[in-house]
């Protein structure tokens, strides 16, 4: 018995010190993105490519500074050499070489520094386009958490519509026990009950399959103790504030990547049309060397001595013609800029119009949410007054199943409503470039 006892107070300091509810981590919105963000493979892969951008725009720059190579060679060569007694032979030499090269180019029509400026677009662009696909990954999964929270309280509605059932059941049994109802009115009433049962099955493999949703878009491993923090959306719902399509855009103008990608490609386009101007003028380069050899290791110092040949140049090229390339790729890049001025323009309209459906989806979410509230009270006024009537014996089965029924629709489109005003609200949020978190 002491044993017995000792193990039931260890027992209990250990819960006291470990409690279960502090052991169950509870995932917020914030800590799903951003364990989503460090794990997805695109934006994984978008990072690899904005590193690779940066050494693209390093080596930009490092063509600007001259080269320096250094060669080193060793010659071998043989000589038919007929001696005084008419005998014939081969008389070998060596000769080792060095030398040492640099060159850099002065002028090339501004090519070098646009090419830079070139780089440093698209390093840019690779920036904005990792912070879309990161953009992208945390809207997606906002709308999975969202899911998750719609199915955890479809089942805790499930399962009291079924529970409050569960009591009429068991009064409807007393009464029809009694022969104070008839066996179709208690009938009623289990057919219901299972049905409801059949609901809350149904709601419960939905919440499972919501939250296996979000881990897989998380790229975490499947896990049925995996549990997220809910929020109060009742605060959340009370500060929503109105929002105004022009506002929203001129902000969501300002921070959306996929516009400042669009700005950044056609100004990039009027590079290409500076790089392609550059072949009409001519390049200058400047070259200069170093070299000497010996023949016979015996003598290397002197021979490196009087070898010494240094060398020094400056080469001019100029175009004259080119079959018409450097004025075709001129033509070619003023359409290039005309095509990203369109795409440019084309990507803000495309923004505006899905700022202004955002706003008037979030305006009639706000409608429909509280004419649910008005359905919702109503219906549930109207199904307190069938229940005491129903406990009294003063209403039928059949009569009061409607009223739940009304009620149960009342709340279902309650629940909807309000996610729906939820969502909406933070699609806005997106759009003017607030964090995404409750």
């Amino acid at each position: 018995m002491r044993t017995k006892r000792i193990i039931t107070v260890v027992i209990a300091i250990i819960l006291i010190a470990f409690p279960l509810s502090a052991q169950q981590k509870q995932w917020t919105l914030a800590e799903c993105i951003d364990y989503a963000l460090k794990r997805n493979i695109q934006v994984r892969k978008a990072e690899v490519s904005v590193s690779v951008g940066e050494i693209s725009l390093q080596q930009a720059k490092d063509d600007r500074w001259p080269s320096l190579s250094a060669s080193l060679g060793e010659n071998l060569g043989w000589q038919q050499v007929t001696g005084t007694d008419g005998e014939t032979s081969f008389d070998g030499s060596a000769r080792t070489s060095a030398s040492l090269n640099s060159g850099v180019t002065l002028f090339s029509g501004f090519q070098t520094r646009n090419q830079i400026r070139q780089a440093e677009l698209n390093f840019e662009s690779l920036q904005y386009s990792t912070a879309e696909t990161r953009e992208n990954v945390c809207l997606n999964i906002m709308n999975a958490y969202l899911q998750v929270l719609y199915a955890e309280e479809q089942v805790v509605n499930s399962r009291n519509q079924a529970d409050a059932t569960s009591e009429e059941l068991a009064l409807a049994k007393e009464r029809y026990g009694l022969g104070a109802i008839a066996n179709s009115d208690y009938l009623q009433v289990k057919t219901q009950l299972a049905s409801e049962e059949l609901t809350l099955a149904n709601a419960v493999n939905n919440l499972k399959m919501a939250k296996v949703t979000l881990m897989q878009l998380m790229e975490y491993p499947v896990d049925e103790s995996f549990e997220i923090a809910r929020p109060d959306m009742d605060v959340i719902i009370s500060t929503i504030p109105a929002a105004d399509a022009a506002t929203v855009y001129e902000e969501a103008l300002q921070v959306k990547p996929r516009i400042k990608n669009a700005e950044i490609n056609r100004e990039s386009s009027e590079v290409d049309l500076d790089l392609a101007k550059g072949g009409f003028y001519p390049s200058v380069s400047m070259n200069a060397g170093l070299s000497t050899g010996f023949t016979q290791a015996a003598e290397m110092g002197s021979q490196l001595k009087s070898g010494f040949s240094p060398s020094v140049g400056l080469s001019v090229s100029i175009p004259i013609f080119r079959n018409n390339q450097n004025k075709s790729s001129v033509a070619r890049s003023k359409y290039g800029i005309t095509t990203a001025e369109l795409d440019e323009l084309n990507t803000k309209n495309q923004l505006r119009k899905e700022v202004e459906q955002a706003v008037l989806d979030a305006q009639s979410a706000v409608i429909s949410y509280e004419a649910a509230v008005k359905q919702h009270d109503a219906s549930l006024e109207s199904y307190n007054v069938a229940e005491e009537k129903f406990k009294l014996g003063a209403m039928n089965s059949i009569d009061f199943l409607i009223q739940k029924t009304n009620l149960t629709t009342a709340e279902s489109k309650l629940l909807q409503a309000k996610y729906e005003l939820v969502y909406s609200h933070k699609i806005i949020d997106f759009y003017r470039g607030v964090p995404l978190s409750f």
